[in-house]
């Protein structure tokens, strides 16, 4: 199986919000790098932060739920 990176995020919540909502909606994806910026939120920069990773097959559509849902959050405050 083939992943592409969507996001990175420096805040556990905010990747785990996403992620959950992508597998929700039966989206086959996951964290990278979640457990070393957990444990040492100071390495962030250097490695990219944590990564959203999603098979590849499924990226478009994933993508398009992330972009609707940040587009619902901005109209909305």
């Amino acid at each position: 199986m083939s992943y592409v990176q969507l996001r990175s995020f420096d805040n556990y919540i905010n990747a785990n919000i996403q992620l959950g909502m992508l597998q929700d909606k039966g989206i086959n994806c996951h964290l990278t790098d979640e457990y070393i910026i957990t444990l040492d939120p100071l390495l962030s920069p250097a490695i990219g932060g944590m990564k959203l990773m999603v098979h590849e097959a499924q990226a478009q559509r994933a993508k398009k739920l992330l972009e609707d849902v940040d587009q619902n959050n901005n109209s909305a405050g």
